[in-house]
């Protein structure tokens, strides 16, 4: 007997069939379609050369033996007589002969190494899992398109050795995962498998094992000296798939919806490391919804100008801000969740514009439970519209913690509040401890919990901070 033992994390199909009963003495007086045959009992059972994916891909077995499972090893075997008194399955399931069970036809998942710039169309599928070699970026003209689902693990590294993926000028990202199959971009180090929210090894506190996600688009920037274009942070300044900017507001980088970014952040030089998912000059006519950044070295999601909106936002853990805005960002940052931990500096750190094109960015329906980290920051001359703000978990005003500010250069004319709720920290005793330079005026003290402003929280259901726990409010 030939035999071939798959890895354990498969499910084992059982087939064990008849190609004929003719000879049978009591013959069978039915007949099979052309995509089954007919067992001893005369039952029709699924031809294993149909099944997709193939219960045992790799074995394949001499005249007058087929292929069989039992007890999770596939094999080569005599036809048999009786499988289980004749016992029948539902479809997309096989019977296991050793247990008698119906189980679940599983498909065996793939490796896939990406180690070279994509420069054209190319297809990412569930079924392999796909490793960062190095920093990929996507090319001018060619498109990466994701599947549900999929898996994308990046190879440990520093400096021009983090790998990353690089969405550039031209290049667009179709990465559509679903609330039920969400596409999870991670380090290498996770022991995530198909199927599973999050792995075993691995929790919202290691970060900077691998880089993160990096759109760059054509939209407008504002940026010193008014240049047009600036080589994005993170990305070494001789690589021209790191550039960003341009005159195109409406600019369309792709898709980005129900995407996970995790563990990343990786340190490329003195306190320079890769945000979890960075924007440059992304247009009007890229989609980014349902997105989720947990454990990332620097911020969570930063803006460096453009006019995309972002809905629906979690920031769990990241090891600077949370929310980071610059460049005269002109887009709309709609429901957002910032679960932030001993090392976050701020939930918002919104910045004004660098050079003398202006913009104005929408930021409301936003959730931020914090730490020992600070609200928000506005500074530079920010222009930013923020409403519907609710600010819990804060563990101290005192040192510099736990407030709302704006630096000289910004003011309330251009740094706009309304409905901003607070439940104070154990050591303040007035709203205007935490809510400062005038956002007092915009503010209602609640207790924990009570808020009637801030992130619809269930739309996050399908995120790892929910599986761990962490989006318990």
């Amino acid at each position: 007997m030939k035999l071939f033992s798959l890895k354990s994390s498969i499910a084992f199909i059982a087939i064990i069939l008849m190609t004929s009963c003719g000879d049978n003495e009591n013959e069978c007086v039915n007949s099979c379609p052309t995509d089954q045959i007919q067992t001893l009992t005369c039952n029709c059972v699924d031809d294993p050369s149909t099944i997709t994916p193939h219960p045992c891909p790799l074995l394949t077995c001499p005249a007058g033996q087929v292929i069989g499972v039992t007890g999770g090893t596939c094999s080569c075997v005599e036809p048999a007589t009786e499988v289980c008194g004749g016992m029948m399955c539902s479809e997309g399931e096989v019977l296991d002969a050793a247990t008698c069970e119906c189980i679940e036809i599983v498909e065996q998942i793939g490796s896939v190494t990406v180690s070279e710039n994509i420069v054209s169309d190319v297809t990412w599928t569930a079924n392999n899992i796909y490793t960062l070699g190095k920093r990929i970026a996507v090319e001018s003209g060619a498109t990466l398109t994701i599947e549900a689902g999929t898996i994308i693990k990046g190879a440990t590294g520093t400096g021009t050795q983090a790998s990353a993926l690089v969405i550039a000028q031209g290049g667009k990202i179709m990465a559509m995962g679903t609330e039920s199959n969400p596409i999870i971009m991670t380090s290498i180090l996770d022991d995530i498998l198909p199927g599973q929210i999050n792995g075993s090894n691995l929790d919202e506190l290691e970060n900077g094992l691998w880089g993160g996600l990096l759109i760059l688009g054509e939209a407008p920037i504002s940026v010193d000296g008014d240049a047009l274009t600036a080589q994005i942070e993170g990305i070494p300044a001789d690589d021209i798939t790191g550039l960003y900017g341009g005159t195109n507001p409406t600019d369309d980088s792709g898709v980005l919806t129900y995407v996970s970014v995790r563990h990343g952040g990786a340190v490329i030089g003195s306190d320079n490391e890769i945000n979890g998912i960075t924007l440059g000059g992304v247009g009007s006519s890229t989609v980014i919804e349902n997105i989720e950044v947990v454990g990332n070295k620097d911020d969570g999601i930063e803006w460096f100008g453009g006019t995309v909106d972002v809905k629906n936002a979690l920031v769990w853990a990241a090891d600077d801000d949370a929310i980071d805005v610059d460049q005269a960002y002109s887009g709309t940052i709609d429901n957002v969740v910032v679960i932030a931990f001993s090392g976050t500096d701020h939930g918002l750190e919104i910045d004004g514009p660098e050079g003398s094109a202006a913009g104005e960015c929408t930021i409301t329906n936003v959730t931020i439970k914090g730490a020992d980290d600070e609200l928000g920051n506005y500074r530079d001359g920010a222009s930013a519209i923020t409403s519907n703000v609710y600010f819990f978990g804060f563990e101290k005003v005192a040192d510099g913690e736990g407030d709302l500010s704006l630096d000289d250069a910004t003011s309330l004319s251009t740094a706009k509040f309304s409905n901003l709720e607070v439940t104070l920290t154990p050591d303040a005793t007035d709203i205007s401890d935490m809510l400062k330079s005038g956002t007092d005026e915009f503010g209602t003290i609640v207790a924990e919990g009570a808020n009637t402003v801030g992130a619809s929280t269930e739309v996050f259901n399908w995120t790892y901070a929910k599986a761990a726990g962490a989006l318990n409010f």
